[in-house]
């Protein structure tokens, strides 16, 4: 009898363990797939919140993407006063197309290398990478295109370098940049101007530039690049216009506290009308005989301002500010700070320092409103 209940119970326990197996089986086999799911569910999730950060950051960034565009584009017009991508000379033409060329293949290979990139972080997950020869594309992307895009950009450079020579030029005009105003000469007419440089159209003019005290730089976007100026140093160059117009110049190297408002301007004429402006200008001044004259002259005088300013034909020969010989044709006042109007002219005289802070000419003190019109006047009758 123990015998048969031993191994009764003995098979109905491999029985019992028999059918425990296939339902061990089912439930391992249910959660497992419940496993697979929730991993590919979440495979899911995290693409689709990809794809939603994506378009959110998308969403984000495009209005300010085409704002940024929208100022690029309107900082390319602007009213052209001052802009090196409107050239008017041989030599501005040859750096403006460098730019433009130097513009479009940076931005074309910037542009692919962000796509690379951006591809990159934002592609799909693969289970499994498939094999590609990553150094291969690291050692063509990386550094041969490179070094033949760089190879290019130097040869087409240095050929745009030989429109930037100095060529045979007839007219010679003496520059000599101070704190903070321009000197000109014409010493082949013996004329000389502050601020306003005046030349025929399509001919080539030579400068001799000097400083005449700290570091200047001459630059006049729209005709030729820059140059320094140093003291006790005449350096050469050249400008050409070959269209008739004013362009706006200005020291492009930090001199002093007015450094921003030492600019001049360009006056580009016809020949016919530039050696019309020379004959002009070699004519007496001023007349002595005149009532203006006889009522301003002696308060130019009184008021020392004969210290530092020239007239010709007059006592008046110190060198220190700018000629006045004809400040009365002058568009501009202060190295191009105010247009020369009646105003602005008794603004400047009385004291210049409010217009422009920090300029060497001291206000006129102690004069009566009588003679500060009548020095008005007489600036005016200048031209």
């Amino acid at each position: 009898m123990i015998a048969v209940a031993v191994a009764l119970a003995g098979a109905g326990e491999g029985d019992g363990r028999k059918s425990e197996t296939p339902e061990r089986e089912r439930t391992g086999s249910i959660q497992g797939r419940m496993m697979s799911d929730t991993v590919h569910a979440r495979r899911v999730e995290t693409r689709a919140g990809r794809r939603d950060e994506v378009g959110r950051y998308g969403t984000a960034w495009g209005p300010g993407v085409l704002m940024a565009l929208s100022l690029l584009v309107a900082g390319c017009q602007g009213d052209r006063v001052q802009s090196v991508l409107h050239p008017v000379s041989p030599a501005s033409h040859a750096i403006a197309t460098l730019w433009w060329v130097l513009l479009a293949v940076c931005g074309i290979y910037t542009a692919g290398t962000f796509a690379l990139f951006f591809y990159a972080i934002f592609r799909p997950k693969q289970e499994q990478a498939a094999p590609s020869d990553g150094n291969l594309f690291i050692l063509m992307g990386g550094v041969f295109l490179p070094f033949v895009i760089l190879l290019a950009l130097l040869i087409y450079s240095t050929h745009a370098t030989t429109h930037l020579q100095t060529p045979e030029t007839g007219l010679t005009i003496r520059v000599v940049g101070h704190r903070f105003w321009w000197e000109v000469e014409y010493p082949e007419y013996g004329i000389m101007n502050a601020n306003e440089i005046h030349i025929p159209v399509g001919e080539p003019v030579r400068l001799e530039l000097r400083s005449g005290d700290v570091i200047h730089s001459f630059w006049v976007p729209q005709l030729h690049g820059k140059i320094d100026m140093f003291p006790d140093l005449t350096t050469h160059f050249w400008i050409q216009a070959d269209r008739a117009g004013i362009y706006r110049g200005q020291c492009a190297e930090f001199c002093g506290v007015q450094h921003a408002r030492m600019a001049f301007h360009v006056i580009a004429m016809p020949p016919e009308e530039f050696a019309a402006w020379v004959a002009e200008k070699q004519q007496p001044r001023p007349d002595p005989d005149a009532a203006v004259f006889q009522r301003g002259h002696p308060v130019f005088v009184r008021h020392r301002c004969v210290a530092c300013h020239a007239i010709r034909d007059t006592d008046a020969v110190a060198r220190a500010g700018p000629d006045l010989t004809h400040i009365g044709s002058r568009r501009m006042l202060g190295a191009a700070t105010r247009l020369n109007t009646r105003e602005n002219m008794r603004d400047w005289l009385a004291d210049p320092n409010r217009i422009k802070p920090g300029v060497l000419m001291p206000p006129t003190e102690n004069i009566s409103e009588e003679e500060i019109e009548a020095l008005v006047d007489y600036m005016l009758s200048l031209k």
